[in-house]
């Protein structure tokens, strides 16, 4: 008997005005359908002739695809798709575990230093590439800067969990506040790179940081895919423990939460996720305190509907802002870190503002 009240108070901990999970699993259809719509946008639309129907019933009737059809569809467009379908769940779904670990809707998978570790890594990649044996470079080819910065990334997170952890707890006010120090010690890092560097590698390190899936291929997917894909699908296995968390640590841990594992594990896989993500697409802000807060409005903040509901929302504003970029002045492409700032910077003042009453200002 007290475990079913046990599991009934996880599983209701994260709904205080009601259980809204018909809501969210009608919500989890719209998405996938909005999903496949964003999808078919991103291969029908771009500033190429090439048809997708064209191409399809060709397909369809047994023929084959032109040089131009399957370069274009298959080479460029499709693993553009499948890499924003990738960055945007893992940035979406790290924002879910970030505000359920701080239990906070302003969270942000940035505040464990992750991107900050992403970006200094990307631009000593950028600056010191001519620096690096010979051997290395050619073996790394154009990987170099999206593996320089997925390290950076994830050795930053695991410096910073280690100083927020003491005698086996980890406290998560110093993680905040040591997030905070990080960032700024690696910005300052990265300034002296950027001074060092010329030209030609200060537009390159400008265009990172703005965020683009312009340089996706299929090998590129593939080396992020592993590890983005292990991250999500580890993160929904700490619903019920995040669940828990909303009650408070003592509460989550008399409910038979082991909440330090809870704690390592949900840091391990925004790490995990948001590192890959930004590795292979440059700084691409908000997705990730946008997404899951405008779920926990209109779904409820149950984190076993809002992994997958985020994942899913994370995907198509994702797709859907890359077709706009590359199309809306086109044959120039505008970085898709601009569109999403342009759309998530409005949203985050009036999350500020709707929230005023519990942050006290």
């Amino acid at each position: 008997m007290d475990q079913v009240v046990g599991r009934q108070s996880i599983a209701g901990a994260a709904q205080p005005s009601g259980d809204r999970s018909a809501r969210a699993k009608l919500a989890t259809g719209a998405l996938i359908l909005l999903l496949a719509l964003a999808s078919i946008a991103a291969l029908a639309i771009g500033p190429s002739d090439t048809s997708l129907w064209r191409a399809t019933g060709r397909l369809l009737t047994g023929g084959e695809l032109s040089l131009l059809e399957s370069t274009v569809l298959l080479d460029i467009r499709l693993p553009r798709l499948a890499m924003g379908l990738l960055v945007g769940a893992a940035l979406a779904m790290s924002g879910v575990a970030m505000q359920g670990l701080f239990r906070n809707p302003l969270a942000d998978p940035g505040l464990v230093g992750v991107s900050a570790g992403a970006s200094f890594g990307a631009v000593t990649a950028i600056v010191m590439g001519a620096a690096v044996p010979s051997a290395i470079g050619l073996a790394a080819g154009n990987m170099l800067v999206p593996l320089a910065a997925f390290v950076g990334g994830f050795l930053t997170t695991i410096l910073l969990y280690r100083v927020a952890t003491r005698q086996g707890k980890t406290s998560v006010a110093i993680m905040l506040l040591a997030g905070i120090a990080l960032q700024a010690l690696t910005l300052a890092l990265t300034g002296i790179f950027i001074f060092m560097a010329d030209d030609s590698q200060l537009r390159d390190i400008t265009f990172w940081n703005l965020g683009s899936l312009a340089g996706a291929t299929w090998p590129k997917f593939l080396a992020a895919l592993p590890f983005a894909a292990l991250a999500m699908l580890i993160a929904p296995l700490l619903a019920r423990g995040l669940n828990a968390l909303a009650l408070g640590e003592s509460a989550a841990a008399h409910l038979g939460i082991a909440v330090q594992r809870l704690k390592f594990t949900a840091v391990f896989v925004v790490a995990l996720a948001t590192g890959a993500a930004v590795a292979v697409s440059g700084g691409i802000g908000f997705i990730g305190i946008v997404v899951p807060h405008l779920l926990r409005i209109s779904t409820g903040p149950d984190h076993r509907f809002l992994f997958v509901n985020a994942g899913l929302l994370g995907g198509v504003l994702l797709v859907a802002a890359d077709t706009v970029a590359r199309t809306i002045v086109s044959p120039a492409e505008l970085p898709i870190g601009i569109l999403t700032a342009m759309i998530g910077g409005p949203v985050f003042i009036w999350i500020l503002m709707r929230n005023r009453s519990l942050l006290g200002i």
